[in-house]
């Protein structure tokens, strides 16, 4: 269960993107979640109201779908345990187009034997593409580990590697998003 859901001044505000429909949440201050509709299923109903903070992530992650965006500024407020903040923080510094092992980031966050632990919080991760959990790979460039799916992760990737997989995935759904 998502703990947004439960936040009494939170607004759901969907929108399109290459990978689907997306569910973004926020209150008054904060980007709070960010939810894939298709993988997920609708959670909420999008709300008759918005915010500029709503607005505002969705301008950016547009930006960032057609490439002319690399790092979100955005007042973000996820919701987890300490060490899942951590990881979270942690995912932030990856560059855009870069990649780092789960090893690598439980190293970062204070024991190389916590990889499996990050890729918990990694799974637990509420504001996906805004906090980069798909630039996490496994050990020897695998894939692994992304809840909306590894195809998903997959075009992540390659569209920050300037592949043209939006062009092609656009094809595919008839030009649409």
């Amino acid at each position: 269960m998502n703990p947004y859901l439960k936040h009494e001044d939170l607004l759901c505000r969907e929108m399109s993107s290459p990978v689907g429909r997306l569910a973004l949440f926020a209150d008054a201050e904060s980007l709070l979640a960010i939810e894939f509709v298709a993988a997920f299923g609708r959670k909420a109903t999008p709300s008759e109201e918005t915010n500029n903070i709503l607005l505002l992530a969705e301008r950016q992650l547009a930006a960032y779908f057609a490439g002319h965006l690399r790092s979100f500024d955005l007042p973000l407020r996820p919701i987890g345990t300490n060490f899942q903040l951590a990881v979270w923080q942690a995912m932030r510094a990856i560059s855009y187009g870069e990649v780092m092992t789960y090893g690598d980031l439980a190293e970062m966050v204070g024991s190389r034997n916590k990889a499996r632990a990050v890729g918990q919080a990694a799974n637990r991760n509420p504001l996906p593409i805004v906090i980069p959990c798909h630039r996490v790979i496994g050990r020897g460039n695998r894939l692994t580990g992304f809840a909306p799916g590894l195809d998903l992760k997959a075009f992540l990737l390659r569209h920050e590697r300037g592949d043209e997989v939006w062009k092609d995935r656009q094809a595919q759904n008839g030009g649409r998003c």
